[in-house]
């Protein structure tokens, strides 16, 4: 993936590679939201290979654009109200089904991973959150020139604690309940004897729903467990990084 810290003289020179065989890289670009448009129009005007073909506000108006205008490269943001196809998704499926071949960068104020997901099946082939800076849009041009995927650090974050989250409840409907407190409690650093305590119950009986739950999720050793229980989201990095 592109590095999302590049400078700006750097996105601006690959940009100017990506284009060397055409003359420029025929773009369209498409926000309900006029600000928006010409904040996008002004960044991209900053790359000389790069030429503005066309504006749109809504999904009826830039699908017919691509269908009327020959073009490289759409940057749109994901969902725009007040065309036939108001669902964003549609539109991205319409959009890939026409012109497989056209470069599609997406701009959202989407938080649902699911739909960030699709919009990535679909055939996005970049995904960057209006959260984000504004010129990471440059860096995602630059990447899906280069015939890669890009996702801003923001959709990423959003994709990562989904998968996170789902991983959790696979891992808490593979455990009963007080496994699950005493794996919860010995991922944070706490000892068998320190966790009977708490919990009030026998150290044998500790041990035993510890070794039951690590028979469960397949894990033979404690470094196994520790790193099991920060990648499935049961406990945070940190917190296991504080109890050692």
């Amino acid at each position: 993936m592109t590095d999302p810290h590049l400078s700006d003289a750097s996105v601006i020179g690959a940009i100017r590679d990506a284009g060397e065989s055409a003359s420029s890289i025929r773009t369209i670009i498409a926000d309900d939201h006029p600000l928006v448009l010409l904040a996008v129009e002004n960044l991209l005007s900053g790359s000389p290979n790069i030429r503005i073909v066309g504006r749109a506000s809504n999904s009826v108006e830039v699908l017919a654009l691509a269908d009327e205008t020959p073009c490289d490269l759409v940057v749109m943001d994901l969902h725009m109200p007040y065309g036939e196809h108001s669902d964003g998704l549609d539109t991205v499926a319409r959009f890939r089904a026409r012109h497989p071949h056209v470069a599609l960068v997406l701009l959202t104020m989407e938080s649902d991973a699911q739909a960030l997901q699709q919009a990535v099946q679909l055939g996005a082939n970049a995904v960057v959150s209006k959260r984000d800076r504004i010129d990471l849009i440059n860096v995602a041009i630059v990447t899906v020139l280069a015939r890669e995927c890009y996702l801003g650090p923001t959709v990423r974050a959003q994709l990562s604690d989904a998968t996170r989250m789902r991983q959790l409840d696979q891992v808490r409907q593979l455990l009963s309940r007080r496994e699950m407190e005493v794996f919860t409690h010995y991922a944070t650093g706490l000892g068998v004897t320190e966790i009977a305590t708490r919990l009030g119950r026998s150290v044998k009986t500790i041990s035993a729903q510890k070794c039951t739950a690590m028979k469960k999720l397949a894990l033979h050793t404690d470094v196994e467990l520790f790193r099991f229980a920060v990648d499935h989201g049961v406990v945070s990095d940190a917190a296991v990084q504080a109890a050692r």
